[in-house]
């Protein structure tokens, strides 16, 4: 069925986060202005219900202007024009309808991201175990952010974000419940740890995140917890705990029989003496022995008892310190990266919430993690740290440095090369470091100056030039994880510029770094560099390559890089198929890289009529680790079909990089060298 034909019924609606709407195609739809968002906010709660005119006047408006309803008018049909692109002229709307005095919204159930985990959640109460926390993971993944966040201070709005952030609430409790039934108790904590932070009055929450510590073999931690929440109740809401929490701390003190009573699914690795982080992800870290795991958990034990005494729990303080952990918590592996990207933006809204700029910076700032990937995990939860950073910005004071640096060097990084804003933030975060003089400043400045050296083709001398100082910086004032990601910038420069003697030994260093510090997510890119490594070797075969790279894309199973995983693996079996002149496999999904590809997997199939409208109107790719690769896919297929206009926009955007190998500076795949591919284009028919 074509856009034209389906009337919006495959429109989706998305309130759990910003307002917003996707076509069937997953792309969001333009809806103008605040305004609008605002009406279609307004009618989304009110449930396929009709609204009076006179009703949304009054809730759009505080002191409504005189041409009021002609306003609302004009966005009614701007909404319709963008829900129904398709519809004929005067043809009556099927979505956003007219309904009596007023108008109505009448989507599908199922088309309505909050109405959808309703109905998941409600599924899930009846579900076993194991079930239940499929379904709710996959549920509460739909969340982007607090839910109608564009209109979070419309009255109209509140009972409705309130019923379901109270839902949300409910299904955390309920994911975690049947993790601990299922024998997972270590996958129930972060998520309730985050929980109790943002809801501190939820006493079920603080029970289920002491029984898990405890089943985790934490007893030190659980009653800790126990404390904490305590001293929250009493502080924020003047009342002592309830009975289930007092018995539950009694029943942890003496070590109670049903606090174990648990059943364990077939394969799960015991708590405390499982291998060593790394080991999920075949990095060649060391075990740990039992004996080393409970003297390390002894000691955080004895030490966050003691915090938990001295701080006030979900205060200002704890927040700070509660970042501190996760940037800990990234850069160690087995799902560490993702659990703290999905708590990061609740943290810097309890910072928001209050009121103080200065906090708020310190909180967006410390999350100083290493970034080497240029495509984003999660966009939308990107661009809500760069609002965030950017309304704090506005907010601090004009001589604070420091904050200023960091708030800037977030931007560049969350904003992955993404337009001037991020470089001119890369630019401003990294002149105040070094007027500063602080290393550590200058080594987070850095990163974001790199994630910003990608707005053409053919830079890799100047990000092997950061690579170096960053190395630098580690080695002289001990930052590993500074050291680790300036070797992971030069494997991949070294390599872009055919220097695979350079970028063996950086690999070489990395996997000793990796081993020595506990980093197991280095091996990703490792192990996908040595795939690479096959694909350069002279006389190679495309099976052997092949068989490499999806071996190390086995790497990349749990750890929490979607913006690394989505697509890479169908890319370089297609740039494996293309050098070795073999026929590439045209049913891949190739994700982000689609619209540069998908022209020459048409041109295999001997589809070029249809190759050719792809390739009318091809934007530019983003400008990241691949974009030259992305030029060189679109190049050939602009030869096959004779696009004069790509096959120039492509010789124009691979010039600057005639000396290096196409999509090696990735450190990941390669289609050969540049050179090579504009000798390709110069020879082509029609080209002067």
């Amino acid at each position: 069925m074509s856009k034209a034909e389906d009337g919006g019924a495959s429109v989706t609606f998305g309130v759990l986060g910003p307002v917003t709407a996707w076509d069937g195609d997953g792309t969001p739809l333009a809806l103008r202005g605040p305004r609008h968002r605002a009406v279609l906010a307004r009618l989304l709660v009110a449930r396929r219900h009709t609204v009076p005119v006179d009703r949304l006047v009054a809730d759009l408006w505080a002191d409504p202007p005189r041409d009021a309803v002609g306003a609302l008018r004009t966005f009614v049909a701007a909404l319709r024009r963008a829900l129904e692109p398709g519809r004929p002229p005067r043809a009556p709307a099927r979505l956003l309808v007219t309904d009596g005095p007023g108008y109505a919204l009448r989507p599908e159930r199922g088309r309505v991201d909050a109405w959808r985990f309703e109905d998941a959640v409600a599924s899930a109460a009846g579900m076993a175990q194991g079930e239940a926390v499929l379904r709710l993971v996959e549920a509460l993944g739909w969340w982007r952010g607090p839910s109608f966040a564009d209109v979070a201070e419309q009255d109209w709005a509140r009972a409705e974000r309130a019923r379901l952030a109270e839902l949300r609430s409910g299904a955390v409790e309920r994911l975690a419940e049947a993790r601990l039934a299922l024998g997972r108790p270590s996958d129930a904590v972060a998520d309730l740890d985050a929980h109790v932070i943002v809801h501190p009055w939820r006493e079920r929450a603080w029970g289920l995140l002491a029984l898990a510590l405890y089943r985790g073999g934490r007893q030190g931690d659980a009653l800790a917890v126990l404390r904490r929440a305590r001293a929250t109740l009493v502080e924020q809401l003047g009342v002592d705990p309830g009975p289930e929490l007092r018995r539950l701390e009694s029943d942890i003190l003496h070590h109670a029989g049903h606090l174990d009573a648990i059943q364990l699914d077939p394969g799960h690795r015991g708590s405390v003496t499982g291998s060593a982080t790394g080991s999920a992800t075949g990095s060649g870290t060391r075990s740990e022995t039992g004996a080393e795991v409970g003297s390390a958990r002894r000691v955080w034990a004895r030490a966050a008892a003691a915090y938990d005494r001295t701080v006030t729990a979900a205060g200002r303080a704890h927040l700070e310190s509660t970042v501190g952990l996760l940037r800990t918590l990234a850069v160690t592996g087995g799902g560490g990266l993702e659990a703290a990207q999905s708590q990061r933006v609740e943290v810097i809204a309890a910072a928001e919430a209050q009121g103080d700029p200065e906090l708020t910076a310190r909180v967006i700032g410390a999350y100083d993690v290493p970034a080497i990937w240029t495509r984003c995990d999660d966009p939308v939860q990107a661009a809500q740290v760069i609002a965030s950073a950017e309304r704090t910005l506005r907010q601090l004071p004009p001589d604070r440095d420091t904050a200023r640096s960091r708030l800037l060097a977030t931007v560049a990084l969350e904003a992955r090369g993404d337009g001037p804003r991020g470089r001119a933030a890369a630019r401003e975060a990294e002149r105040l470091a070094r007027r500063i003089g602080d290393p550590g400043l200058l080594a987070f400045a850095l990163n974001g100056v790199f994630m910003q050296a990608f707005d053409r083709c053919g830079l890799a001398d100047r990000r092997d030039a950061i690579g170096t100082e960053l190395i630098e910086l580690g080695v002289r004032h001990g930052f590993p994880n500074t050291e680790i990601l300036g070797h992971l910038v030069r494997l991949q420069a070294r390599c872009a510029l055919g220097d695979l003697a350079g970028a063996d030994r950086h690999a070489a260093t990395l996997d000793g770094l990796a081993d020595r510090h506990q980093r197991p997510l280095v091996d990703v890119f490792t192990r996908w560099y040595r795939a690479l490594r096959l694909a350069v070797r002279p006389g190679g075969s495309a099976a052997e390559e092949a068989a490499a790279y999806r071996a190390a894309a086995r790497s990349l199973d749990g750890a929490g890089m979607p913006g690394l995983a989505d697509g890479l693996l169908p890319l370089a079996l297609l740039c494996t198929a293309v050098r070795h002149g073999e026929p590439p496999d045209v049913t891949a999904d190739l994700g982000p890289y689609e619209p540069w590809a998908r022209p020459l997997l048409l041109v295999a199939e001997d589809r070029r009529a249809e190759a050719a409208t792809r390739l009318r109107g091809l934007p530019d790719p983003p400008p990241d680790l691949l974009q030259e690769a992305m030029w060189c896919l679109a190049g050939r297929a602009a030869i096959a079909t004779g696009d004069q206009q790509v096959l120039q926009r492509a010789r124009a955007a691979l010039a600057p990089a005639a000396a290096e190998l196409a999509g090696a500076g990735s450190g990941l795949v390669t289609l050969g060298a540049v050179a090579t591919q504009l000798a390709d284009l110069d020879r082509a028919p029609g080209r002067a």
